[in-house]
Protein backbone atom coordinates (compact mmCIF):
# COMPACT_ATOMS: atom_id res chain seq x y z
CA UNK A 1 0.00 0.00 0.00
CA UNK A 2 1.73 3.79 -1.10
CA UNK A 3 2.60 5.54 1.61
CA UNK A 4 1.03 9.32 1.45
CA UNK A 5 2.85 12.36 2.04
CA UNK A 6 2.42 14.41 5.17
CA UNK A 7 1.91 17.83 5.12
CA UNK A 8 4.15 19.14 8.00
CA UNK A 9 5.24 23.08 7.25
CA UNK A 10 2.03 25.26 5.96
CA UNK A 11 4.54 26.70 3.47
CA UNK A 12 3.91 24.13 0.90
CA UNK A 13 6.74 22.03 1.41
CA UNK A 14 5.31 17.81 1.16
CA UNK A 15 7.72 15.73 3.20
CA UNK A 16 7.51 12.03 1.62
CA UNK A 17 8.99 8.57 3.59
CA UNK A 18 12.43 7.73 2.65
CA UNK A 19 11.28 5.53 -0.42
CA UNK A 20 9.91 8.78 -2.03
CA UNK A 21 12.86 11.28 -0.53
CA UNK A 22 15.34 8.74 -2.54
CA UNK A 23 13.49 9.56 -6.15
CA UNK A 24 13.81 13.00 -5.82
CA UNK A 25 16.85 13.12 -8.23
CA UNK A 26 15.29 11.19 -10.57
CA UNK A 27 12.04 13.47 -10.33
CA UNK A 28 14.03 16.57 -10.61
CA UNK A 29 15.95 15.02 -13.33
CA UNK A 30 12.95 13.70 -15.41
CA UNK A 31 13.49 10.20 -14.98
CA UNK A 32 10.76 7.71 -15.61
CA UNK A 33 9.26 6.91 -11.79
CA UNK A 34 7.06 4.50 -10.81
CA UNK A 35 3.83 4.55 -11.14
CA UNK A 36 2.62 4.68 -7.45
CA UNK A 37 4.85 7.88 -7.50
CA UNK A 38 2.99 9.91 -9.84
CA UNK A 39 1.55 12.06 -7.10
CA UNK A 40 4.98 13.14 -5.45
CA UNK A 41 6.36 13.60 -9.43
CA UNK A 42 3.33 16.04 -9.41
CA UNK A 43 3.67 18.36 -6.41
CA UNK A 44 7.33 18.63 -6.61
CA UNK A 45 6.89 19.57 -10.31
CA UNK A 46 4.00 22.35 -9.41
CA UNK A 47 6.36 23.47 -6.36
CA UNK A 48 8.77 24.06 -8.48
CA UNK A 49 7.39 25.93 -11.23
CA UNK A 50 6.30 28.01 -8.53
CA UNK A 51 9.70 28.57 -7.52
CA UNK A 52 10.67 29.84 -10.82
CA UNK A 53 8.01 31.89 -11.43
CA UNK A 54 8.79 33.42 -8.41
CA UNK A 55 12.65 34.25 -9.26
CA UNK A 56 11.42 35.35 -12.93
CA UNK A 57 9.58 38.84 -12.13
CA UNK A 58 12.83 39.61 -9.63
CA UNK A 59 15.64 38.96 -12.30
CA UNK A 60 13.60 40.63 -15.07
CA UNK A 61 12.76 43.49 -12.32
CA UNK A 62 16.36 43.04 -11.16
CA UNK A 63 17.59 43.36 -14.91
CA UNK A 64 15.56 46.28 -16.02
CA UNK A 65 16.96 48.79 -12.79
CA UNK A 66 20.26 47.58 -13.17
CA UNK A 67 20.56 47.62 -17.35
CA UNK A 68 17.88 49.20 -18.87
CA UNK A 69 17.37 52.17 -16.84
CA UNK A 70 20.92 53.47 -17.16
CA UNK A 71 21.35 52.29 -20.56
CA UNK A 72 18.07 54.14 -21.46
CA UNK A 73 19.16 57.39 -19.15
CA UNK A 74 22.40 57.89 -21.12
CA UNK A 75 21.13 57.38 -24.63
CA UNK A 76 18.56 59.82 -23.82
CA UNK A 77 21.42 62.13 -22.56
CA UNK A 78 23.64 61.31 -24.85
CA UNK A 79 21.81 61.84 -28.11
CA UNK A 80 19.11 64.23 -27.18
CA UNK A 81 21.12 66.39 -24.47
CA UNK A 82 24.78 66.30 -24.32
CA UNK A 83 26.36 69.25 -26.14
CA UNK A 84 28.69 68.97 -28.90
CA UNK A 85 32.14 69.50 -27.90
CA UNK A 86 34.96 70.86 -30.35
CA UNK A 87 38.53 70.19 -30.58
CA UNK A 88 41.88 72.47 -31.12
CA UNK A 89 45.02 69.76 -31.02
CA UNK A 90 48.40 71.32 -31.58
CA UNK A 91 51.77 69.43 -31.14
CA UNK A 92 55.26 71.05 -30.48
CA UNK A 93 58.59 69.86 -29.47
CA UNK A 94 61.08 71.35 -27.55
CA UNK A 95 64.71 71.63 -29.25
CA UNK A 96 68.24 73.36 -27.84
CA UNK A 97 70.89 75.36 -30.25
CA UNK A 98 73.66 73.15 -29.22
CA UNK A 99 73.50 69.13 -29.89
CA UNK A 100 72.45 66.74 -27.17
CA UNK A 101 75.82 64.59 -26.69
CA UNK A 102 75.06 61.05 -25.57
CA UNK A 103 77.04 59.71 -22.57
CA UNK A 104 79.15 56.37 -23.96
CA UNK A 105 79.77 54.85 -20.02
CA UNK A 106 75.57 56.05 -19.25
CA UNK A 107 74.57 54.10 -22.86
CA UNK A 108 76.75 50.82 -21.98
CA UNK A 109 75.86 50.97 -18.27
CA UNK A 110 72.03 51.27 -19.56
CA UNK A 111 70.86 54.55 -17.40
CA UNK A 112 67.41 55.87 -17.80
CA UNK A 113 68.64 59.31 -16.46
CA UNK A 114 66.17 61.80 -18.50
CA UNK A 115 68.19 64.34 -20.42
CA UNK A 116 67.68 68.19 -20.16
CA UNK A 117 64.79 68.17 -23.08
CA UNK A 118 62.99 65.50 -21.45
CA UNK A 119 62.74 67.48 -18.04
CA UNK A 120 61.62 70.79 -19.71
CA UNK A 121 58.82 68.86 -21.45
CA UNK A 122 57.62 67.17 -18.36
CA UNK A 123 57.76 70.65 -16.94
CA UNK A 124 55.78 72.15 -20.01
CA UNK A 125 52.80 69.30 -19.66
CA UNK A 126 52.73 69.83 -15.71
CA UNK A 127 52.56 73.71 -16.17
CA UNK A 128 49.54 73.10 -18.48
CA UNK A 129 48.06 71.28 -15.93
CA UNK A 130 48.29 73.58 -12.96
CA UNK A 131 46.53 76.79 -12.33
CA UNK A 132 49.60 79.07 -13.14
CA UNK A 133 48.54 78.42 -16.86
CA UNK A 134 44.84 79.45 -15.66
CA UNK A 135 46.23 82.71 -13.96
CA UNK A 136 48.12 83.53 -17.14
CA UNK A 137 45.53 82.22 -19.38
CA UNK A 138 43.02 84.71 -16.89
CA UNK A 139 45.22 87.80 -17.95
CA UNK A 140 43.66 87.77 -21.91
CA UNK A 141 40.74 85.28 -21.23
CA UNK A 142 37.55 84.77 -19.62
CA UNK A 143 37.76 81.15 -19.02
CA UNK A 144 34.76 81.26 -16.67
CA UNK A 145 32.65 82.36 -19.28
CA UNK A 146 33.99 80.41 -22.32
CA UNK A 147 33.41 77.17 -20.26
CA UNK A 148 29.84 78.19 -19.16
CA UNK A 149 28.35 78.81 -22.70
CA UNK A 150 24.29 78.62 -23.78
CA UNK A 151 25.37 75.81 -25.93
CA UNK A 152 26.45 73.88 -23.18
CA UNK A 153 24.32 70.84 -21.67
CA UNK A 154 23.68 71.26 -17.90
CA UNK A 155 26.09 68.26 -16.76
CA UNK A 156 29.11 69.15 -18.81
CA UNK A 157 28.85 73.41 -18.26
CA UNK A 158 30.62 74.79 -15.58
CA UNK A 159 28.30 76.08 -13.11
CA UNK A 160 28.89 79.54 -12.27
CA UNK A 161 30.12 80.82 -9.38
CA UNK A 162 32.54 79.06 -8.77
CA UNK A 163 36.01 78.47 -7.66
CA UNK A 164 39.55 78.59 -8.80
CA UNK A 165 40.19 75.23 -7.60
CA UNK A 166 36.73 73.85 -9.12
CA UNK A 167 38.15 75.61 -12.20
CA UNK A 168 41.18 74.06 -11.96
CA UNK A 169 39.71 70.08 -11.59
CA UNK A 170 37.18 71.19 -14.56
CA UNK A 171 40.49 72.61 -16.41
CA UNK A 172 41.98 69.15 -16.61
CA UNK A 173 38.94 67.73 -17.94
CA UNK A 174 38.89 69.87 -21.00
CA UNK A 175 42.52 70.52 -21.76
CA UNK A 176 44.70 67.38 -22.56
CA UNK A 177 48.17 67.40 -22.54
CA UNK A 178 51.07 64.66 -22.36
CA UNK A 179 54.63 64.03 -23.38
CA UNK A 180 55.15 61.69 -26.22
CA UNK A 181 58.35 60.05 -24.80
CA UNK A 182 58.89 58.08 -27.83
CA UNK A 183 59.37 60.83 -30.34
CA UNK A 184 60.15 63.54 -28.16
CA UNK A 185 57.03 65.66 -28.51
CA UNK A 186 54.05 66.95 -26.44
CA UNK A 187 50.68 67.00 -27.77
CA UNK A 188 47.39 69.40 -26.42
CA UNK A 189 44.15 69.01 -27.19
CA UNK A 190 41.75 71.28 -25.88
CA UNK A 191 38.20 71.11 -25.84
CA UNK A 192 35.12 73.80 -25.87
CA UNK A 193 31.49 74.38 -26.85
CA UNK A 194 32.08 76.43 -29.70
CA UNK A 195 35.05 76.08 -32.87
CA UNK A 196 36.04 79.85 -31.96
CA UNK A 197 36.40 79.24 -28.57
CA UNK A 198 38.25 76.11 -28.95
CA UNK A 199 40.72 77.21 -31.43
CA UNK A 200 41.12 80.93 -29.39
CA UNK A 201 41.88 77.96 -26.33
CA UNK A 202 44.81 76.33 -28.05
CA UNK A 203 46.43 79.44 -29.56
CA UNK A 204 46.39 80.97 -26.15
CA UNK A 205 47.77 77.84 -24.53
CA UNK A 206 50.65 77.59 -27.17
CA UNK A 207 51.50 80.75 -26.32
CA UNK A 208 51.55 80.83 -22.86
CA UNK A 209 53.70 77.58 -22.91
CA UNK A 210 56.05 79.50 -25.31
CA UNK A 211 56.92 81.97 -22.60
CA UNK A 212 57.35 79.64 -20.04
CA UNK A 213 60.01 77.80 -22.07
CA UNK A 214 61.49 81.23 -22.64
CA UNK A 215 61.62 82.21 -19.23
CA UNK A 216 62.77 78.73 -18.04
CA UNK A 217 65.79 79.71 -20.97
CA UNK A 218 66.61 82.98 -20.07
CA UNK A 219 66.57 82.27 -16.24
CA UNK A 220 69.00 79.43 -17.14
CA UNK A 221 71.36 82.09 -18.93
CA UNK A 222 70.98 84.60 -15.94
CA UNK A 223 71.91 81.63 -14.15
CA UNK A 224 74.85 80.59 -16.02
CA UNK A 225 76.38 84.41 -16.45
CA UNK A 226 75.54 85.02 -12.40
CA UNK A 227 77.76 82.15 -11.86
CA UNK A 228 80.25 83.17 -14.35
CA UNK A 229 81.04 86.40 -12.86
CA UNK A 230 80.87 85.89 -9.64
CA UNK A 231 83.76 83.35 -10.28
CA UNK A 232 85.30 86.22 -12.09
CA UNK A 233 84.64 88.30 -9.02
CA UNK A 234 86.26 85.50 -6.20
CA UNK A 235 89.17 84.76 -8.80
CA UNK A 236 89.92 88.86 -9.07
CA UNK A 237 90.00 89.16 -4.76
CA UNK A 238 92.64 86.39 -5.13
CA UNK A 239 94.92 87.69 -7.24
CA UNK A 240 94.53 91.09 -5.74
CA UNK A 241 95.39 89.75 -2.66
CA UNK A 242 98.58 87.31 -3.60
CA UNK A 243 99.67 90.90 -5.35
CA UNK A 244 99.25 92.92 -2.12
CA UNK A 245 101.24 90.32 -0.36
CA UNK A 246 104.35 90.32 -2.85
CA UNK A 247 104.17 93.86 -2.52
CA UNK A 248 104.60 94.01 0.99
CA UNK A 249 107.34 91.21 0.62
CA UNK A 250 109.41 93.74 -1.74
CA UNK A 251 108.70 96.71 0.42
CA UNK A 252 110.36 94.54 3.73
CA UNK A 253 112.98 93.14 1.92
CA UNK A 254 114.02 95.91 0.10
CA UNK A 255 114.36 93.65 -3.41
CA UNK A 256 112.46 93.54 -6.33
CA UNK A 257 113.24 89.79 -7.61
CA UNK A 258 115.15 87.88 -5.68
CA UNK A 259 116.22 85.42 -8.05
CA UNK A 260 117.82 88.23 -9.94
CA UNK A 261 119.95 89.59 -7.08
CA UNK A 262 120.90 86.05 -6.36
CA UNK A 263 122.26 85.87 -10.36
CA UNK A 264 123.33 88.58 -10.17
CA UNK A 265 125.41 87.93 -7.01
CA UNK A 266 126.61 84.70 -8.23
CA UNK A 267 127.91 86.50 -11.03
CA UNK A 268 129.65 89.18 -9.29
CA UNK A 269 131.41 85.89 -7.21
CA UNK A 270 132.08 84.31 -10.68
CA UNK A 271 134.37 87.45 -11.33
CA UNK A 272 135.96 87.64 -8.59
CA UNK A 273 137.15 84.11 -8.76
CA UNK A 274 138.80 84.73 -11.92
CA UNK A 275 140.25 87.75 -10.44
CA UNK A 276 141.69 85.78 -7.65
CA UNK A 277 142.98 83.11 -10.65
CA UNK A 278 144.66 85.86 -12.20
CA UNK A 279 146.09 87.32 -9.12
CA UNK A 280 147.61 84.19 -7.77
CA UNK A 281 149.29 83.10 -11.07
CA UNK A 282 150.84 86.49 -11.55
CA UNK A 283 152.10 86.16 -8.06
CA UNK A 284 153.65 82.79 -8.75
CA UNK A 285 155.47 84.17 -12.17
CA UNK A 286 156.52 87.38 -9.97
CA UNK A 287 157.63 84.73 -7.09
CA UNK A 288 160.49 83.44 -9.56
CA UNK A 289 162.59 86.67 -10.29
CA UNK A 290 161.87 88.47 -7.18
CA UNK A 291 162.13 88.38 -3.48
CA UNK A 292 159.75 87.33 -1.23
CA UNK A 293 159.66 90.67 0.87
CA UNK A 294 159.29 92.79 -2.29
CA UNK A 295 156.96 95.58 -2.74
CA UNK A 296 155.47 93.52 -5.84
CA UNK A 297 155.16 90.56 -4.29
CA UNK A 298 153.52 92.33 -1.28
CA UNK A 299 150.95 94.30 -3.04
CA UNK A 300 150.19 91.07 -4.98
CA UNK A 301 149.36 89.25 -1.92
CA UNK A 302 147.06 91.87 -0.39
CA UNK A 303 145.06 92.42 -3.60
CA UNK A 304 144.71 88.32 -3.42
CA UNK A 305 143.46 88.47 0.35
CA UNK A 306 141.80 91.43 -0.48
CA UNK A 307 139.52 89.65 -3.34
CA UNK A 308 139.49 86.40 -0.91
CA UNK A 309 137.77 88.08 1.28
CA UNK A 310 135.49 89.93 -0.86
CA UNK A 311 134.26 86.76 -2.48
CA UNK A 312 133.38 85.32 1.01
CA UNK A 313 131.29 88.04 1.63
CA UNK A 314 129.52 88.20 -1.26
CA UNK A 315 128.83 84.12 -1.75
CA UNK A 316 127.28 84.91 2.66
CA UNK A 317 124.78 87.02 0.62
CA UNK A 318 123.22 83.93 -0.84
CA UNK A 319 123.71 81.47 1.65
CA UNK A 320 125.25 82.10 5.08
CA UNK A 321 123.72 79.93 8.35
CA UNK A 322 125.71 82.64 10.70
CA UNK A 323 123.08 85.64 9.15
CA UNK A 324 119.62 86.14 10.45
CA UNK A 325 117.48 84.64 8.70
CA UNK A 326 116.28 88.09 6.86
CA UNK A 327 119.68 88.49 5.72
CA UNK A 328 120.56 85.02 3.42
CA UNK A 329 119.13 85.56 0.70
CA UNK A 330 118.22 82.19 0.13
CA UNK A 331 115.83 81.89 2.57
CA UNK A 332 114.41 85.37 1.24
CA UNK A 333 113.70 83.48 -1.97
CA UNK A 334 112.02 80.99 -0.69
CA UNK A 335 109.64 82.96 0.81
CA UNK A 336 109.63 85.08 -2.80
CA UNK A 337 109.17 81.58 -4.68
CA UNK A 338 106.02 80.84 -2.69
CA UNK A 339 104.24 84.49 -3.12
CA UNK A 340 105.24 84.42 -7.04
CA UNK A 341 103.86 81.15 -7.44
CA UNK A 342 100.44 82.36 -5.38
CA UNK A 343 100.68 85.22 -7.92
CA UNK A 344 100.97 83.18 -10.92
CA UNK A 345 98.44 80.82 -9.67
CA UNK A 346 95.88 83.57 -9.16
CA UNK A 347 96.84 84.80 -12.51
CA UNK A 348 95.72 82.23 -14.40
CA UNK A 349 92.84 81.27 -12.65
CA UNK A 350 91.32 84.40 -13.33
CA UNK A 351 92.23 83.92 -16.48
CA UNK A 352 90.47 81.35 -16.56
CA UNK A 353 87.08 82.68 -15.07
CA UNK A 354 87.22 85.65 -17.75
CA UNK A 355 87.10 83.39 -20.90
CA UNK A 356 84.38 81.21 -18.87
CA UNK A 357 82.82 84.88 -18.65
CA UNK A 358 82.96 85.56 -22.31
CA UNK A 359 81.70 82.54 -23.22
CA UNK A 360 78.64 82.29 -21.12
CA UNK A 361 77.88 86.15 -22.52
CA UNK A 362 78.05 84.25 -25.92
CA UNK A 363 75.87 81.76 -25.15
CA UNK A 364 73.79 83.90 -23.27
CA UNK A 365 72.80 86.06 -26.53
CA UNK A 366 71.68 82.92 -27.76
CA UNK A 367 68.17 81.02 -26.79
CA UNK A 368 69.29 77.65 -25.37
CA UNK A 369 65.91 76.15 -25.67
CA UNK A 370 63.24 76.92 -27.57
CA UNK A 371 59.92 75.61 -29.04
CA UNK A 372 59.35 74.19 -32.36
CA UNK A 373 55.79 74.10 -33.03
CA UNK A 374 54.98 71.53 -36.26
CA UNK A 375 51.69 71.07 -35.99
CA UNK A 376 49.51 74.72 -35.28
CA UNK A 377 46.17 74.72 -33.77
CA UNK A 378 43.34 75.36 -36.50
CA UNK A 379 39.61 75.79 -36.53
CA UNK A 380 37.65 72.72 -35.92
CA UNK A 381 35.00 71.54 -38.01
CA UNK A 382 32.70 69.19 -36.34
CA UNK A 383 32.53 68.19 -33.24
CA UNK A 384 34.68 65.02 -31.45
CA UNK A 385 32.97 64.57 -28.00
CA UNK A 386 30.47 63.80 -26.66
CA UNK A 387 31.40 59.76 -28.91
CA UNK A 388 27.73 58.75 -28.26
CA UNK A 389 27.96 55.38 -29.52
CA UNK A 390 30.85 54.44 -27.64
CA UNK A 391 30.16 56.32 -24.36
CA UNK A 392 26.31 53.95 -24.68
CA UNK A 393 28.19 50.98 -25.58
CA UNK A 394 30.59 51.44 -22.34
CA UNK A 395 27.29 52.21 -20.26
CA UNK A 396 25.40 48.96 -21.77
CA UNK A 397 28.11 46.55 -20.88
CA UNK A 398 29.15 47.92 -17.52
CA UNK A 399 25.75 47.96 -16.47
CA UNK A 400 25.49 44.23 -18.02
CA UNK A 401 28.85 43.54 -15.84
CA UNK A 402 27.61 44.92 -12.75
CA UNK A 403 23.91 42.64 -13.34
CA UNK A 404 25.36 39.63 -13.77
CA UNK A 405 27.98 39.57 -11.03
CA UNK A 406 25.32 40.55 -8.88
CA UNK A 407 23.37 37.62 -10.10
CA UNK A 408 26.16 35.22 -10.36
CA UNK A 409 26.79 35.99 -5.93
CA UNK A 410 22.82 35.83 -5.52
CA UNK A 411 22.74 32.73 -6.98
CA UNK A 412 25.79 31.25 -5.26
CA UNK A 413 24.64 32.25 -1.99
CA UNK A 414 21.64 30.89 -2.11
CA UNK A 415 22.86 27.33 -3.36
CA UNK A 416 24.99 27.38 -0.19
CA UNK A 417 22.06 28.09 1.88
Amino acid sequence: MAVQPTRTQPAGAWVSPASSQAREPAIAAGLPVPAEDRGAVAVFQAQDFAARRRRFPVRLLSFVVVVLVPVALATVYYFLIAADQYVAEFRFALRTVEPVRAEIGGILQGSVAPSPIGVDSYAVVQYLGSRDVIDDLGKTLDLREMFSRPEADWLARLELPVSIEELVRYWKSQVDAFYDITNGTIVVRARAFRPDDALQLAQAILASAEQLVNDLSARARRDTLRNSEKEVRRTERRLKTALTRLREFRDREGIIDPRKTADATQALAGRIRDEIVRADTELATVKHYMRADAPSVRMLEARIQSLQTQLRSVESEVTDTEKSRSEVLSRVMGSYERLESERTFAEKAYQHALEALDRARMNADRQQVYIAGFVQPSLPEEPLYPRRFRDVGIALFLCCAVWLIGAFAIQTVREHL
